[in-house]
């Protein structure tokens, strides 16, 4: 890859593991779903622009839509909000990728290599790590449940795209966006009231503005715009394990800005993750070219 191509990889996840941090701040101005809402409502307004041109057929953008706009980021929010910390959120959320590994075997009839068995049975061992750590705090263990739930459904809207076949990743985003909005929207009127909404808004904050706009502009557009980019420009198996590094961000971000303990347990609990991301990512061939000597 080129170097700038590279700059570009990480700068990408540095800003997805930054914006755990970012909803974090998000979530002291507004309630959970309305700052999904909110991130979503900016996010989509691209669609003006690209009406004539969905990438996908719409069923599938819904569906879509329904899995990844609304019940994952949902899901995350409240998560985050019932007592998630950021650092491991950015964590549990990577569980994404083996329930994509399980869904895409039941689904699309995919069957795993024995790497990402292997990885998926560390991961998990990390999982259950965090789940004993957290369980001397009711809200935290609640918080990362949500969590969890939300990358089943992250995983699901995965096979979901796959079958989509999209055109154009960032124009399915933006249209994604779009059609999460107007629900999400109707789901913050039933579920956190309409006066919790009119005095958020009211009452937003200078932070609360910055991390709508961080959550929309930086972390859904550009981040995914250079992510599909990217995957376009070069093979997946060269730009995939970049991923691994959203955690690392996502952790050190929290401790540095927000003071988040990065305990042993949360350490040891990372390492079987993150092992265990790699050799779901990373392929064997691919890890054989690289340590061929010269």
């Amino acid at each position: 890859m080129r170097p700038l191509h590279i700059f570009l990889a990480v700068a990408v996840m540095a800003a997805w593991g930054v914006n755990f941090v970012v909803i974090r701040v998000g979530l002291d101005s507004f309630p959970p779903i309305l700052l999904s809402t909110l991130r979503f409502g900016l996010a989509g307004l691209p669609i003006l622009l690209i009406w004539k041109s969905p990438p996908a057929p719409i069923i599938w953008i819904a569906i879509i839509a329904l899995f990844l706009g609304v019940l994952k980021f949902s899901l995350l929010f409240i998560g985050m909000d019932l007592g998630a910390e950021p650092g491991l959120t950015s964590l549990v959320l990577q569980m994404q990728a083996f329930f994509t590994v399980l869904f895409a075997f039941f689904i699309l009839e995919e069957r795993p290599r024995k790497r990402q068995l292997s990885g998926m049975a560390l991961a998990f061992v990390g999982l259950i790590i965090i789940l004993a750590e957290q369980s001397s705090s009711q809200s935290a263990l609640i918080g990362i449940a949500f969590v969890i739930l939300a990358s089943v459904c992250w995983a699901l809207s995965n096979i979901f795209m796959k079958k989509a076949q999209s055109t154009n990743p960032l124009y399915l985003i933006i249209w994604v966006s779009a059609f999460s909005t107007p629900v999400l929207f109707i789901v913050s009127w039933l579920y956190e009231g309409g006066d919790a909404i009119k005095n958020a808004m009211v009452h937003m904050s200078w932070s609360g503005g910055f991390s709508v706009l961080y959550l929309a502009l930086v972390a859904t557009l550009a981040g995914f715009g250079i992510w599909a980019y990217l995957l376009k420009t070069y093979d997946t198996a060269k730009v995939a394990p970049f991923s691994l590094l959203v955690p690392i961000f996502g952790m050190s971000s929290s401790a540095v800005l927000l003071g988040e303990e990065i305990t042993l347990q949360s350490m040891v609990a990372a390492l079987f993750i993150i092992t265990g991301l790699y050799l779901n990512t990373v392929r064997a061939g691919f890890l054989k070219r690289k340590l061929k000597p010269c």
